[in-house]
Formats: C-alpha cells, structure tokens, sequence
C-alpha cells in the first residue's frame, strides 16, 4: 500500500516490520529514482487503520519443547557455538528475527506458521545471556523451566525495539543479517547508534563498518553479513537424521496405504476430485505416530494440472482424477522427528509412449543426481546439470531449481544450500545437509512429470583423493516405489535398472515391516525387480 505526496514527494508504506532491512533499501533506491522519499511509519500501520476490529487474532497456542532425543544437540551447547562465532565477528550481541532459526537454537517447536513448528519471536543472544520477545501466554511450564536451564529470559513481544535502543545505547555491536532482520530493527539501531555517538562527543567519528564475503555492508557500529545460525541448522547432527529417517519409513507406510486405496478407488470407477485425494492422503498420514501437520499444500495434480508448478487443487474448482492421463502428488509432513516431502508421478492406465518417454528421461536425472559424487565445498550449483542431461539430450527441460534444503522437524524449505541452475548460490554442499532430488518434466496443457525423494549428503570413499581432500556423496531418506509401469526400460542402462532394482530391494526391506494386509501386498507387487526384454 502506498501514498504519494505530490509536493513533499513521499511514499508512505507500512513496511518496517513486514520488509527486510535489504527489501527496504532495494524500494528505497527505486523510488527514489522517481524523485520520492521512502518514509518509515513506527506508531501506525494503514493496513490495521482498514482493518480495524476485524483484523484477526494473533496464533496463541502452546510452544513445546523439543526434545533432545530429536535435536541430537543443547541449547547451552548451541548458544555456545553461537557466541564464539560472535567473537570471531567482533560482535558483542546478534539479533535473530528467522524463526526457524530461533526455534532450532533454542531446541523449541511452535504452531503460528501454518506447516512450519515455528512461533513468532524475536532473539537477541548476548555474551553473558540471552533474551527470548514472545508472547508468555504461549509459554508453558515446562517451556520455561526449558528456557531458564539455557539461561534465557523472557521479554514481551512487543519491546523489541526498546531493546535495541538500549543496546545501541550502551555502544553494543549488533550482528544483523539484513536479508532477515526487519527494516524496523536496522532504523531502529542506526538512529540509536546515531544518538549515542552524539552523546559522547563522538559526533565527527566515522562510522565503523564490517563487510561480509559478498561484500555487503552494512550501517554504523554493526557486524552486518548472513545469519551463522543458517549453516549450523544445515548441517544435521546423527539424532536429526536418525529422527528424520524414522519419520520417513512411517510416512512411506501411509503412502503405501494411500497409494492402494486411491488405486482401487480408481479402478472401481470412482469419481474423486483432487482435494479429495489430498484430505485422504492427510487421513492415512494423521493416523501415524508424531504426525502434526502437513508441511505445505498438497499438490494434487491430474492430467494438465499437473503441468502447473507450484498448483493448489481448491475445492469446487479442481478437476476429477482421470485414470487416462498422469497424476502428479507432491505432500509432505510435518512429524515430531521429523519433515518429509515426496513427490511421484503415476499413471492408473495405460501411458503414451511419450509420457513414458518423458518419465523416463525424469527418472535417469534423478538416478544421476542421486549417484553423484563431487568434492568438498562444491556448490550445489555444480550438480544440477546431472539432473538435467537426460532431458537436454532431446531438446527438453524444466524452470524450477532441482534441490532445496530440508530442516529436520522444522521447516520444508530452508537454506542456505541449494542444487539450481541459479548459479549465485555459492554455497557448498556439506556432510550432513539434506537437500531435494526433483527433477522434473511438464507440458503445459497436458501433463506433468516429477520424481523427489530427500536425500542426504555423505562422505564416500574413493580410491583417489585427489588434492588431499574427501569426497561427498548422498543417502536416500525417501523410500517410496516408483511406478515402473511408466518406465521405458529401453531407454536405460544396466546399471540405471541396477539402481531402480535396488532401490525398490531398499523400499521393501525398510517399508514393508510396518505394513500388513493389502498394503504390505501392494508394496510387494511395486517393488519388485525389472528387466529388459
């Protein structure tokens, strides 16, 4: 929302809390451009002047501990870590505005954000202690007897920015990551910082400045550079794993009990609309152990609507499930250990032979990436190309990134790592990351194709090491058949069937414990091994 003052020439918008400090700066410029101001409104929101009482009210259920069975580490241990990274900066005091961020540092889970355990918060770690803004409504006993064995203290939600003032005021050196911390909080700390200087005769004094390795920089007296939380998230412990993995294997059986209902549902000729398939699909997941929620809209996609990226089947407005063309389900879900996201592509008929083509040229991307191995501190960048070559081979491709990073019982998406041909990402691919493995296919107006399972990055032994330094590779954490009936066996090598078999060997020793009856049936019958004529 903006308003223009032709003869001041500003542009009044609300967006210090809604924007980054980067977002803002990046309006500012282009505004201005058009002889205009950029004005920051702290005491009113125009977008709460509409809303008035009808605004709705803030999430204000329970945060829970996360156990450390689960998050594998302490918060001492982390806020430790943390700290150390502080006097490597030069900083005295780092302030956190992601709340996934918050939420793994302090080994908490929360329900604000539909999909993602996270709760509203900000987090201002200090050398000597650490200061926790939420709403204390939210905060259980066990929560706070969590939060004060850590050494952390409460403070209202709302006194974020009073807590700026009064650091900048006894001279401290923020740590403020400007792709994250809200433009409130970097005015807020310039202005102080401002003020202080005045009060101590300092008034000529330069600004001191520290750049990061992209060579940003920042405002007065602050560490401005990326968030150190971000990596360490990344980089998944042994219980993060081990919990992320369990997850996986309880969600491969209701996959497998969804898959042979919706099947036979089909085949009996009945007519189910894409969102009745996604609140089925959440039916079976709901029924295992530590399932909390979804991690994102089902994509629920048959024939064209498949085709569609990011498409979201609404109700009264999604098609009938065709058994005649493709059918594409990307889902995930959101566990106590753990957050999944899969994504196959089926078909309960007969397929041409150019979705099976297509499919295929998917699936050889898939296996590729999945079998890559590369050195230390190799961007994902470098691998998307792995994914990819099949499809180039005869002219085809896909607009979206191949891999994104995954949180352990925290958010689906997250960074930093990521495999894509933007190739500015520059950041490496780490043992103990997991990242997707998603190639694609779509053909507007007909179908869509994708194959994704997690996977995780591993260190792998090679005969070579050629420059003294180890080399990486990944483990699978989906264990999910894929349709075979889509397969053009012609079309791959024998070891590319070598790894479809064993995948699916894979599939049936981990999954099939867990099922029984039909489903236990059904993944027999999906799994097993394929050969060329």
């Amino acid at each position: 929302m903006m308003f223009w003052h032709q003869e001041a020439e500003l542009a009044l918008i609300p967006v210090q809390f809604l924007f980054s400090s980067d977002a803002a700066e990046e309006l500012k410029e282009a505004i201005a451009k058009k002889n205009h101001e950029l004005v920051y409104l702290y005491d009113l929101n125009l977008v709460d002047v509409i809303w008035k009482e009808s605004r709705p009210k803030p999430p204000n259920k329970p945060i829970r501990v996360h156990a450390l069975k689960y998050a594998g580490l302490d918060v001492a241990s982390k806020l430790s870590s943390l700290r150390s990274d502080l006097v490597d900066a030069g900083s005295s005091a780092i302030v956190i505005s992601m709340l996934d961020e918050i939420a793994w540092l302090l080994n908490l889970r929360g329900s604000d954000v539909p999909h993602s355990p996270v709760m509203y918060a900000y987090l201002i770690v200090e050398m000597d202690r650490a200061k926790l803004f939420v709403d204390d409504s939210k905060v259980t006993p066990d929560v706070m007897d969590h939060l004060k064995n850590a050494g952390v203290e409460l403070r209202p939600y709302n006194s974020i920015l009073s807590e700026i003032k009064s650091l900048a005021a006894q001279g401290a050196q923020l740590w403020l990551d400007p792709s994250s911390v809200n433009a409130a909080i970097m005015n807020t700390y310039e202005i102080a910082i401002e003020k202080y200087l005045t009060s101590n005769n300092n008034k000529k004094s330069k600004t001191k400045m520290h750049t990061d390795t992209t060579g940003q920089s920042g405002g007065p007296a602050g560490v401005f550079r990326t968030s150190p939380i971000a990596f360490s998230k990344a980089v998944k412990n042994s219980a993060e794993l081990e919990g992320m993995l369990n997850s996986h294997l309880r969600d491969a059986a209701a996959l497998a009990q969804f898959w042979v209902w919706l099947e036979e549902e089909i085949h009996n000729g009945a007519k189910l609309t894409e969102v009745d398939v996604a609140d089925k699909l959440l039916e079976f997941r709901s029924k295992q152990s530590g399932f909390l929620d979804t991690s994102f809209d089902t994509i629920s996609g048959s024939g064209a609507n498949g085709a569609i990226i990011h498409y979201k089947p609404e109700p009264g407005k999604c098609s009938v499930v065709d058994s005649k063309k493709l059918f594409l389900l990307d889902s995930g879900a959101q566990y106590v250990d753990g957050t999944t996201d899969i994504t196959r592509t089926v078909h309960f008929g007969e397929p041409t032979a150019r979705e099976k083509e297509c499919f295929t040229r998917v699936l050889q991307g898939h296996i590729a990436l999945d079998q890559a191995i590369f050195p230390q501190s190799t961007p994902g960048f470098v691998l998307d190309a792995f994914a990819r070559s099949s499809l180039w081979k005869i002219g085809l491709d896909y607009r979206h990134g191949t891999g994104h990073g995954v949180g352990a019982a925290l958010n689906v998406h997250e960074g930093p790592q990521s495999i894509s041909f933007r190739y500015g990402n520059m950041t490496p691919l780490v043992e103990g990351m997991i990242v997707s493995n998603e190639p694609g296919y779509y053909e507007d107006h007909a179908f869509g194709i994708r194959i994704e399972n997690l996977l995780y990055v591993k260190e792998v032994g090679t005969p070579n090491r050629f420059g003294g330094v180890s080399y990486l590779g990944f483990e699978k954490l989906t264990f999910v058949p894929i349709q075979t009936k889509l397969v053009d066996l012609s079309l791959l090598s024998a070891a590319e069937i070598d790894w479809l078999n064993n995948y699916h060997s894979q599939v049936w020793e981990k999954v099939s414990p867990l099922l029984d009856g039909f489903a236990r049936q059904w993944l027999w019958n999906n799994t097993r091994p394929v050969a060329k004529d």
